[in-house]
This record gives C-alpha cells, structure tokens and sequence, in this order.
C-alpha cells in the first residue's frame, strides 16, 4: 500500500512540476502558446512532423521577412507555422494594418486568409501569435500519436 502511495505522489508532482514549467514558459516568452507540435510537412526541411517548436511572443510590427510565425485562421484546425514571405500594410475594416505574406517552405503557394470582407493573401499582424525560437526534434511524436489515439487527428 505504501508504495501506491509513493507512486501516486510522484506522479502528482511531476504532472504539477510540468504544469508549473508551462506556465512559467508562458510568462518567460510572452505568449499563451510557448510549444507547438508541428502536424504537417509543410516546413520541411526546417521543421519536420514531430517536432516541437518553442515560441516567443511578438508584435506585428517586430515581424520581418524571413521569421517563423505562428498564426491562427478560421480554416485550420489547429496554429499553422509558416515563414513570412513579405510584409506589407492593407486596409481591414477602414483600418491600416500588417499583413504578412506567409506559406510553409515546402508549399508552392502563399496562403490564404478569410475575413468579413473577403479573402486576403495575407495574414493580419492581429492573427500571429508568436514567432519560432528553436526546434526540439521528434518529442512531438508522443502527443501526434496520442491524438491520433483519441481520433482528434494529427
């Protein structure tokens, strides 16, 4: 009894220690999301299936041509990780704004983005989330595989 005891204490605390250092990834890098799992090989070869991603937090306006951004778009399911292409400024609801060309660097095609007033070929400043900072090779595979489990996808 003494040892399901023992087990059920460490790992409570190592469920607590990792929320703890997710949160504290939270604060550090600026932003709600500081991991993401890369779910597709459109990033490839700078990012693979697998891979784990971790963010910072940024502003529009520090965003510049080359960087790894994460977006979100009414069309995913999931953040998508592209590589900004081009920056430029367009009008959304009579207000200025970014807007970033982005597409995965295995994509032949820049993507897309759905708003009230139509379909950009950018992706508003208000949209991205974060930029890449580095890359943890393959420890996604346990979540993409988990999810796969559960039916929710890759």
């Amino acid at each position: 009894m003494e040892k399901a005891i023992k087990e059920i204490v460490s790992t409570l605390l190592i469920i607590l220690l990792t929320l703890a250092f997710y949160q504290g990834l939270k604060l550090v890098l600026h932003t709600d999301m500081p991991l993401v799992v890369v779910a597709s090989g459109s990033m490839e070869p700078v990012f693979y299936r697998g891979d784990v991603v971790v963010l910072k937090g940024v502003k529009p306006e520090d965003i510049k041509v080359g960087d790894v951004v994460v977006y979100r778009s009414p069309l995913a399911k999931y953040p998508i990780i592209h590589r900004v292409r081009e920056v430029r400024k367009v009008v959304i609801g009579g207000r200025e704004k970014l807007c970033f060309v982005t597409w995965g660097d295995h994509n032949p095609v820049p993507d897309i983005y759905p708003t009230f007033n139509g379909v950009l070929d950018c992706v508003p400043g208000d949209a991205v989330e974060a930029k890449a900072l580095l890359v943890i090779p393959k420890v996604g595979w346990i979540s993409i595989k988990f999810r796969e489990l559960l039916g929710l996808g890759g």
